[in-house]
């Protein structure tokens, strides 16, 4: 299996999510729309954008969500994602699409230069009110379900990540600041983000 990434994008979950299961990727860095070896990346994902999982020649997944999981799925003794029709393989849909929508595109146009200063204020007030619920969902615990990493750990890590490349402050979320810290810390994570040169 083939990764497609950019490094430090959202391409880093599927990426933490393979290291913390074992499974073997050959990585592909994408810069300026192009694939490390000079291929125009829409011809792998029309998309235009990381990630993208080629699982087999002409068999490319896309969209984050369903590549942690699909990934996961491949080692099923991570215990990564839990076990397909099970609730909480549904609840970590759940987060995943929770994460997908009201966290990591909220970023999007803070990322954006020419984004105005009263739609940053907007878009990072909006951001702290969603952080507010993954708050509470951590108070207690280790990770988003209990002491036992998933693959909505791994998304939720690296979509906060931006957090300080943007200027959000995030210190009314102890329990948040301490995740990722914990995150940060698992050898698998630090082995993702040292083969994307996000650490030395």
């Amino acid at each position: 299996m083939k990764l497609y990434y950019a490094p430090g994008a959202c391409s880093l979950s599927p990426h933490i999510v393979a290291r913390e299961a074992g499974v073997d990727l050959e990585l592909d860095k994408v810069a300026n729309k192009q694939t490390s070896g000079g291929v125009d990346y829409s011809a792998v994902n029309p998309k235009g954008y990381v990630p993208a999982l080629e699982i087999s020649p002409g068999e490319v997944l896309t969209e984050g969500p369903a590549i942690v999981q699909y990934i996961a799925d491949q080692k099923p003794g991570s215990h990564l994602v839990p076990p397909a029709g099970s609730m909480q393989r549904y609840r970590q849909q759940e987060m995943l699409g929770y994460i997908n929508s009201e966290i990591h595109k909220a970023y999007s146009p803070l990322f954006n230069p020419a984004t105005p200063p009263e739609t940053v204020e907007e878009r990072k007030a909006y951001l702290r009110k969603r952080y507010k619920l993954v708050e509470e969902k951590l108070a207690g615990k280790d990770y988003l379900f209990g002491d036992h990493f998933t693959a909505a750990d791994a998304y939720l890590f690296t979509v906060t990540n931006w957090a300080r490349h943007v200027k959000l402050d995030l210190s009314e979320f102890p329990n948040l600041l301490a995740f990722q810290k914990r995150v940060a810390a698992r050898p698998a994570v630090q082995q993702a983000m040292r083969e994307e040169g996000l650490i030395a």
